[in-house]
């Protein structure tokens, strides 16, 4: 490998670590070198959502060396690594072609994810929606809550929301007609966050995975959602970190594992 054209792994590891320091991560999440080496040259690096089969097969294929992703492939315990189960197989697989694996999750959504998402909506006088890391200087945490860019209907909120994160479709609870300012956002999985956009007085919430009667109990209190799926947002964590890897490293090799939402809906 030529060393001028490559970088030390840890190197990596140290900028990804100051954009988004491990320890704003939640306590269950797992967060940073998940397998290979700290001093594995990298000259290519191969950015994904997950660390699937096929993202794990691509990377290989091209000869990667790093793998970054947003979510772990690893969060319980592992007691053995061998091909007898997928998470095994895929590690094997990374462990094989000499690929180290990095994952940045919670700790990207605190200090990355949130306001990218808030800049794609152009919230103006945006706030943290729920705080998890406070000290005298500032208050971090998950979530984003603003002003639109104008006053919308909730139907032209959510055209909005198709149109800015490039989606097929969004799933919607409330009133086609009603209007609304305040939106809060936050990406991937946001049941937990109904409560924090309640209280910040947000008139709709953009988020993922909610269910029937998350949908009905937010409507209830006065809070309108526009479900975009959990793929739909946090995918811009790949042109994110592919664009701040070539900012910070010109002369590594980035590419986007092909992805695509995990499921489909037949109408």
């Amino acid at each position: 490998m030529n060393n001028e054209t490559s970088v030390v792994c840890s190197s990596i590891i140290e900028s990804l670590e100051q954009l988004s320091a491990p320890s704003f991560a939640e306590s269950w999440d797992n967060v940073g070198l998940l397998a290979g080496r700290r001093d594995k040259a990298v000259q290519k690096i191969c950015i994904a959502l997950d660390a699937t089969d096929e993202v794990i097969e691509e990377a290989a294929v091209k000869g990667a060396d790093m793998l970054l992703t947003h979510h772990p492939l690893i969060f319980s315990a592992v007691k053995r690594v061998n091909t007898d189960d997928f998470i095994g197989r895929r590690l094997v697989k990374l462990l094989q072609n000499d690929i180290s694996y990095y994952a940045m999750h919670t700790n990207f959504d605190v200090m990355g994810m949130a306001d990218a998402a808030a800049d794609e909506m152009r919230l103006k006088e945006r706030q943290v929606l729920e705080i998890t890391y406070e000290d005298e200087i500032s208050k971090e945490g998950i979530g984003r809550y603003g002003k639109l860019p104008q006053v919308m209907t909730l139907e032209e909120c959510a055209s909005y929301v198709k149109e800015v994160f490039h989606l097929e479709s969004v799933k919607v609870y409330g009133e086609p007609d009603c209007a609304v300012e305040c939106a809060a956002i936050s990406p991937g999985s946001g049941k937990s966050m109904i409560k924090h956009a309640v209280a910040a007085g947000a008139e709709v919430l953009v988020t993922g995975d909610i269910e029937h009667h998350e949908g009905l109990d937010a409507m209830a209190q006065g809070l309108m959602i526009i479900d975009a799926g959990h793929y739909g947002i946090e995918k811009i964590f790949v042109p994110h970190m592919a664009e701040y890897l070539r900012r910070e490293f010109p002369r590594l090799e980035v590419f986007a594992a092909k992805e695509k939402n995990p499921f489909w809906i037949m109408v």
